[in-house]
């Protein structure tokens, strides 16, 4: 018995935002100040690091879950599967629905209900439910799938992650251009094929780092205002994130008993470029080795970090061969990690 993913699925939105549109913001720092940088050299600054050249966001019309939606038929015709069969949808964001031009998130009904009632599933013993952890949290979707079925009380799971950061982001903070928008989705089942999901690791540390990532004021200062934004504290994080996200890694693959030499791919959270190789790097120091050429796919040049829309984005472009120099065949070993919002931590290896 296996747990594979056998549909994928994703919505990239259609309206790109390069680094140039942020060339005429109002740019301040934390103490309300503007910023002694022109607004060209934080964007070069930020290209630099990140590697962020455009970034996606929705539409007026849209929310998150249309999105999630539009993703999940994507993944449910790709898998070809009767909905009805669907034992759980895991729905992966963390600000719910936020509408245009409004600062209040809808939670109620869940996320993954409304996605189940837009797909017309009638069938009652269909969960669904959401998932709140962060970046990581459509991989800690695929986790809780993969738990449901070893146990024998699922088939078929879908999970689903999908944001709208455009709508939560300080248009006052710089770091509101690493955001974007996106959602991807799979499908997992039960099959008899070897392979799939082979070990699993996750972290919450919460001691000093619950809030390295959080809600607060826009930089701006202006009376009487209580609208909050997702802040970061970015170094914070870089430094947090290269000590515990190779450690996770290295023990989920030890733990699956899968060489290091095997991994054909590591899809990692798509979070920022320069840190994302360098947590792919100490990784492999792990192993006094050093990392392989085209190991790493990235997709954050021209779609942003869309949280935890990265991960299941980036695997469906690599199933439909739209990234260069990378694909992947059955019985390759791949390795997915992510960190985020928590702080939180996860990984599991997989053979195609």
């Amino acid at each position: 018995m296996a747990v594979k993913i056998k549909g994928s699925g994703s919505y990239i939105p259609t309206q790109v935002v390069t680094n140039n549109d942020f060339h005429q913001f109002d740019f301040r720092d934390e103490n309300g100040q503007p910023l002694k940088d022109s607004n060209e050299r934080v964007a070069k600054k930020l290209e630099q690091i990140t590697g962020i050249q455009e970034r996606r966001y929705i539409t007026s019309n849209l929310t998150t879950t249309d999105i999630g939606t539009l993703a999940a038929q994507r993944a449910i015709e790709n898998a070809q599967i009767d909905i009805e069969k669907l034992d759980y949808i895991i729905f992966a964001h963390n600000f719910g629905d936020m509408k245009y031009g409004t600062d209040q998130s809808d939670l109620v009904p869940s996320l993954a209900a409304r996605v189940k009632h837009n797909l017309k599933i009638q069938n009652p013993s269909c969960v669904a439910y959401d998932v709140l952890f962060g970046c990581p949290g459509w991989l800690q979707g695929v986790i809780q799938a993969y738990a449901y079925m070893s146990l024998g009380i699922a088939k078929y799971c879908l999970v689903i992650g999908a944001e709208t950061l455009s709508r939560v982001i300080d248009l006052h903070d710089r770091d509101s251009m690493i955001y974007a928008d996106g959602a991807g989705a799979t499908v997992l089942e039960v099959t008899d094929e070897p392979g799939g999901i082979i070990a699993t690791k996750s972290c919450s540390f919460t001691a000093d780092e619950a809030y390295y990532i959080h809600f607060g004021e826009s930089y701006k200062k202006e009376p009487q205002q209580d609208t909050r934004y997702i802040k970061m504290l970015g170094r914070k994080i870089y430094e947090f994130a290269l000590t515990e996200v190779p450690k996770a890694m290295k023990t989920c693959l030890d733990d699956s008993g899968v060489d290091i030499n095997q991994i054909k791919k590591i899809i990692i959270h798509q979070a920022n470029e320069k840190m994302d190789e360098a947590i792919v790097k100490r990784f492999y120091e792990l192993y006094d080795k050093s990392m392989p050429e085209h190991i790493m796919p990235m997709n954050i040049q021209k779609l942003g970090n869309s949280s935890v829309a990265t991960l299941p984005t980036l695997y469906d472009m690599i199933v439909n061969k739209q990234l260069d120099n990378h694909s992947f065949e059955k019985g390759d070993y791949l390795l997915f990690a992510s960190v985020g919002a928590g702080m939180n931590i996860n990984a599991f290896v997989y053979q195609v």
